[in-house]
């Protein structure tokens, strides 16, 4: 199929994109204390050299004792880690890049692979990592006030690094999503309650407060997502009606994009329509999204944390949805880990060259 809808520019506020291609947000832990280093910004570099629409930062953690449960993964606060972000950012721009930061707090989430311990208190909707499970606690009034003029300033922060949007993160069963999600959000107070718009307050407040500091032109997206991490069969919104109720007080609070996190793009989200998520999201609301998952590989992610390689897909689905219109923006992960020079070779038919991928592109920066 033709490639022309892929790359072809787009503008929202005063997002100007050469492209459709994002570089979804990927966790890489390789800020030591929390302070990206140059080769991080190298990192940045070499994708925005090679023609990446938009690069959507790692997740990066606010200004919160337990936003982070890895201390590796760079916050986006204080006196060390920002200045060192600027330089990121600036380093993009002269690469010709465009770029966000995904902004961050981890809620009630375990690090297996570490032993480093996380500060208290944790913060969380009812003090459950999942279901069941008691891990955190509940957080008082003022710890939400706290936690989402924290979200507010880091977005602040970034408008004034020079970053050209903002990512909330707000999907995979961290903060945010667990207000969301009825398994990890049993408040009696208007944070919690029996509705999924009821449980969405938390991220309307956050949005809310992020767009009186950034301003009405400065673009905010928001990552969100059906499954979660603790269990990749949740859903929270099980008919269009209730992805509406959802998704339209977000909208009306700030959001200008969504970040539709599937596992597999190409699932419809609804019985009777093949439309994904993302295309869910746009119809309903009329804004733009962008869809994610397993884009360009034969494999999709959640199996690479097992140890299984992927190999170059075809676009023919992907191209064909974008065509119709369904989305706007097509978000590529593990790809781009492994190949920073993706995007050129796709847009040059240089399809024998795409790399696989392998689990071991994950324990390097490159």
């Amino acid at each position: 199929m033709s490639l022309d809808s892929l790359f072809q520019p787009f503008q929202l506020k005063s997002l100007k994109l050469p492209n459709r291609v994002v570089m979804a947000p990927m966790t890489r832990s390789f800020s030591p204390n929390g302070v990206p280093t140059e080769q991080v910004a190298q990192y940045y570099e070499r994708r925005a050299k090679a023609a990446v629409g938009l690069i959507i930062s790692e997740g990066t953690v606010v200004n919160r004792p337990s936003s982070s449960n890895d201390p590796n993964v760079p916050r986006f606060w204080g006196t060390e880690a920002l200045p060192a972000w600027k330089k990121v950012i600036d380093t993009v721009h002269a690469a010709g890049g465009v770029m966000a930061p995904q902004l961050w707090h981890m809620g009630a989430t375990r690090n297996r692979r570490s032993n480093w311990v996380v500060p208290e208190p944790i913060d969380s909707p009812s003090g459950l990592s999942s279901p069941g499970k008691n891990y955190g606690e509940a957080m008082s009034d003022s710890a939400i006030a706290d936690t989402i003029a924290a979200f507010a300033q880091a977005a602040a922060d970034a408008q004034s690094l020079g970053f050209d949007a903002i990512e909330l993160h707000g999907a995979h069963g961290y903060l945010i999503d667990q207000f969301f999600w009825d398994g990890t959000n049993q408040r009696s107070d208007s944070f919690g309650g029996r509705t999924l718009v009821e449980r969405s307050r938390f991220a309307v407040e956050i949005l809310k407060a992020v767009r009186a500091r950034v301003g009405p032109e400065y673009p905010v997206i928001i990552r969100l997502s059906q499954w979660k991490q603790q269990d990749y069969a949740a859903r929270l919104a099980r008919t269009p009606q209730e992805m509406e109720d959802w998704l339209r007080p977000m909208a009306d609070a700030g959001a200008d994009i969504f970040h539709c996190s599937q596992r597999r793009f190409w699932e419809s989200e609804f019985e009777g329509s093949d439309l994904n998520f993302a295309g869910w999201a746009k119809k309903l609301t009329g804004l733009p999204s962008i869809t994610v998952g397993s884009v360009g590989l034969s494999g999709e992610f959640i199996a690479a944390f097992g140890g299984e390689s992927s190999k170059p897909a075809s676009l023919d689905e992907l191209l064909r949805r974008l065509d119709r219109g369904d989305f706007d923006l097509v978000a590529v992960g593990r790809a781009l880990i492994t190949d920073p020079q993706w995007v050129q070779k796709v847009r040059d038919g240089l399809h024998d060259q795409l790399l696989d991928f392998s689990p071991s592109a994950l324990a390097t920066l490159f």
